[in-house]
């Protein structure tokens, strides 16, 4: 890979297995950048006893151990999160793998704090925010060095073939994560744990089944998170509408056509509702 472009071995790589890790893909100037930013965030959360739009807080949190789950829609909230997610080193490899016109969707800095960053359960991202096809992806940058301690993203390799889990219980109540019996039927071989230096990246496509451990080690693990789609992937639901900066062309045109998939993909509840903040909730707090 280089000045952004990927090889045409990634590209065949993301189409089989549904994922790519590229290390040391962002400079490292731009990578002390994003960190400084975040950690003006980190610094403003000390002062908070509750989350606000653009800081949202986990269990613990206190002035002297700040705990946060994410800053949400990161683009939104900061003008250097805004250059680089919607004009920055990302687009080429979005366009490397899904094409020249492309709409972004959301951003977000996940954060696993030390000591008790939370756990996420096994999942896929598409039935969060559904689209009419499923070539949404989502790209991860390392903000620290990234090892096994650390609760790195997991994911199975090739399950974006698989199934599409409707991520509801028995009796049909959303949970946000895949049943036992579902994990139970993923093949552990092919099981990958992301770890590498800061600057790396890592993409995902929206159907692959993805999780992380909780953070039980003594440092950080923030995880910046951008999702682009081609323009012919059609959103399904307004849960963006209200966003600054949601589902915006950063890149070519408008499609002339939608681009429907032959598979239906399962709704979530309506987020319009105001019953939905984040993965973090959806999972830890409704399930117990």
């Amino acid at each position: 890979m280089t000045a952004g472009r990927l090889t045409d071995a990634q590209i065949e790589a993301y189409r089989d297995e549904g994922y790519l890790l590229v290390e040391n893909a962002i400079p490292a100037g731009l990578v002390d950048r994003l960190v400084e930013t975040m950690e003006t965030f980190i610094e403003r959360s000390r002062s908070l006893s509750a989350s606000l739009p653009d800081i949202l807080l986990g269990p613990g949190h206190s002035a002297d151990r700040p705990m946060l789950r994410r800053i949400p829609q990161t683009v939104a909230f900061h003008q250097v999160f805004e250059d680089f997610g919607l004009r920055g080193p990302l687009l080429d490899i979005a366009e490397d793998l899904i094409g020249p016109n492309i709409r972004f969707h959301h951003s977000k800095l996940n954060f696993k704090s030390p000591h008790g960053g939370e756990e996420i359960k096994w999942h896929q991202d598409i039935q969060f925010w559904p689209h009419s096809n499923y070539s949404p992806l989502t790209i991860g940058v390392f903000l620290t060095d990234v090892d096994e301690d650390m609760a790195p993203m997991g994911l199975f390799a090739g399950s974006h073939q698989g199934p599409i889990s409707t991520l509801r219980n028995a009796e049909g109540g959303w949970t946000g994560s895949l049943s036992d019996q579902e994990v139970s039927t993923l093949d552990p071989k092919t099981l990958r744990w992301l770890c590498g230096p800061r600057g790396s990246v890592t993409v995902h496509n929206c159907r692959i089944v993805h999780g992380s451990r909780a953070n039980l080690s003594d440092r950080i693990r923030p995880l910046l998170l951008h999702t682009y789609a081609p323009t012919d992937a059609i959103p399904l639901t307004r849960i963006m509408d209200p966003v600054r900066f949601g589902n915006v062309i950063v890149r070519g045109g408008p499609a002339s056509h939608a681009r429907f998939d032959s598979e239906p993909c399962p709704m979530p509840p309506d987020w319009g509702a105001g019953d939905y903040s984040s993965i973090f909730s959806a999972q830890q707090e409704k399930l117990g």
